[in-house]
């Protein structure tokens, strides 16, 4: 049975039954008081707005359902994305429940996406066991797959385009200027070097290969 929840969004349960779930799994982990349960209600309208802007832009058949946009709390990336923007509400709160939704992604997803990290709006991440996503400025409609990496060197972070493609074990270290539309191919390290526009990348820096992305 699918639900419609306040901001139109499609879910296999409404409102009430995504805050028990929540509340459970976060349970199993943590001590919530009174007042953190009552923040996690108070937020929950705020985080499905995000998953809506988010999803809606996603070409995946899973996050669509007869022209709807779905959230199945079954689906790990998806619930990856909604304890991430969980995360974020409470990192912009200042508050430390931001750490407690950090850890329990870290928990059931297997992926390391701190709570002061700034995703962009729109982003889709396909089977993404072992990524850790560090600071960085994150373009739109950002992708990675498994194992992908992106963090500093030397106090320096990368700065990432639109529509920049990261497949499986793809690194961005460091002092990095990726353009947009970039694919980064599989197993291939950027670290302290720029990739121009419109361009698929392979290999280790600083002996890269690029060619001409043609879409």
């Amino acid at each position: 049975m699918t639900h419609i929840l306040k901001n139109g969004l499609l879910c296999d349960y409404d409102e009430l039954g995504l805050i028990k779930i929540l509340h459970l799994r976060m349970r199993n982990f943590f001590r919530l008081s009174s007042s953190e349960m009552k923040l996690i209600r108070e937020k929950h309208s705020d985080v499905l707005d995000r998953l809506q802007k988010c999803f809606c832009k996603v070409d995946n058949k899973y996050y669509q359902n007869r022209d709807k946009t779905f959230f199945s709390t079954n689906h790990s990336g998806q619930y990856l994305a909604y304890l991430y923007f969980y995360s974020l509400e409470f990192s912009l709160l200042g508050h430390e429940l931001k750490e407690k939704f950090y850890y329990l992604n870290k928990i059931l997803h297997s992926v390391d996406i701190y709570s002061e990290v700034r995703l962009p709006e729109v982003f889709f991440f396909e089977h993404p066991l072992g990524m850790v996503l560090g600071r960085a400025n994150y373009g739109d409609n950002f992708f990675a797959m498994q194992g992908c990496t992106v963090g500093g060197n030397k106090g320096k972070y990368p700065i990432i385009g639109n529509n920049v493609k990261m497949f499986s074990n793809a690194k961005i270290v460091g002092n990095c200027i990726v353009g947009n539309n970039v694919w980064i191919s599989a197993n291939t390290y950027l670290k302290d070097c720029n990739v121009p526009a419109n361009t698929i990348v392979f290999g280790q820096s600083p002996n890269l290969i690029f060619k001409e992305l043609k879409q």
